[in-house]
């Protein structure tokens, strides 16, 4: 009986990703993208307008090539449909942000994962006695890469939200942990009979209010001053929390829809999306991967799949829940009061 031709290629690939990463990651740093926006140049242009040094830049933009992040014609080189869409500075659809932090922080953070992994514990600026998010919200420059950020992983499925929920049997929502404002913005430009807003901490509020007022819809959206732990959530038709409750242990994500639950009316509604993990566990790598980073990151937080959800969701008191596929490997999981 023959037996199958085993090659170690998948291995080599996935153990040496990084290399393709953080070309990437610098691409987007160094603005390569942006430089490219009013059309192709040749390397020794590219070259001289970001500043590199001769001997690797043409290894450079052809590994960018090869990874299918940049075209080559010729001689010269410009972007692809996609990064020219989501990787210039300039353009409002720009998604570099989550991409910057990742470079900034989380690309040497994840160079601790075996001792997170043996010990459980963070491996960000806690060890080092920081507090993340004390740390970010006490720094206005950072906070407002971080919320930028926010936008970019979120605003995809912030899109669909807007699609696929129900919105007309509604009248008011808030977006709890609400960052710069990107998920309540889609559905407010989406459904114009809509008013809402977001909960935060008071300091991002300036920027919450200067980004809906920047995109049409800051006469519609409130922003509401609080700590989800300490504070009520405000009353409500619909609430969304998004990508806020893989930052907690179980025991906090419990309290938080359990919060929700109490400031929705009868047949209210709570749209927690996340990057959830496939039920079987085998498939949503990113959603896995995440919840890694969430070891790297937080205390006691991790990803969960849709059917994690809807049981927490029915603890709570919720006599509905539905899940949906959202953009990319996130999902949303809907409970109805």
């Amino acid at each position: 009986m023959a037996t199958r031709h085993l090659s170690p290629a998948k291995i080599m690939e996935l153990g040496m990703a990084f290399w393709g990463s953080k070309t990437l990651l610098s691409a987007v740093e160094l603005g390569l993208f942006t430089a490219l926006a009013d059309g192709p140049l040749d390397a020794s242009q590219l070259t001289r307008r970001l500043q590199l040094h001769p001997r690797s830049a043409r290894d450079f933009f052809d590994a960018l090539v090869a990874l299918g992040m940049l075209k080559r014609t010729g001689t010269r080189y410009a972007n692809t449909a996609e990064t020219g869409r989501f990787l210039d500075r300039n353009k409002p659809s720009y998604m570099g942000g989550m991409l910057e932090m990742s470079n900034a922080r989380l690309y040497r953070f994840w160079g601790s994962l075996t001792e997170g992994l043996r010990t459980g514990k963070p491996q960000n600026e806690v060890k080092t006695g920081e507090d993340f998010f004390g740390t970010l919200y006490a720094n206005p420059q950072r906070l407002e890469g971080f919320l930028k950020a926010m936008t970019g992983l979120s605003i995809g499925s912030a899109q669909v939200i807007a699609r696929k929920f129900p919105w007309k049997k509604y009248r008011t929502f808030i977006d709890v942990g609400c960052a710069q404002g990107g998920v309540a913005v889609e559905i407010a430009s989406a459904h114009k009979h809509l008013t809402g807003g977001g909960m935060d901490l008071p300091v991002v509020q300036p920027i919450f209010e200067e980004y809906a007022e920047r995109k049409g819809v800051g006469r519609r959206l409130q922003f509401y001053a609080g700590d989800f732990f300490k504070d009520p959530i405000p009353k409500t038709d619909v609430i969304v929390m998004g990508h806020i409750l893989h930052d907690w242990n179980l025991d906090e994500k419990l309290m938080l829809l359990r919060k929700a639950y109490d400031a929705l009316p009868a047949n209210g509604a709570l749209i927690v999306h996340e990057a959830l993990i496939d039920d079987a566990r085998k498939k949503n790598a990113f959603g896995l991967l995440m919840s890694l980073n969430m070891l790297i990151e937080t205390h006691g937080g991790f990803d969960f799949t849709g059917a994690d959800c809807r049981k927490w969701m029915k603890d709570v008191g919720f006599r509905r829940t539905t899940v949906e596929r959202l953009a990319g490997p996130d999902g949303m999981v809907v409970g109805f009061k």
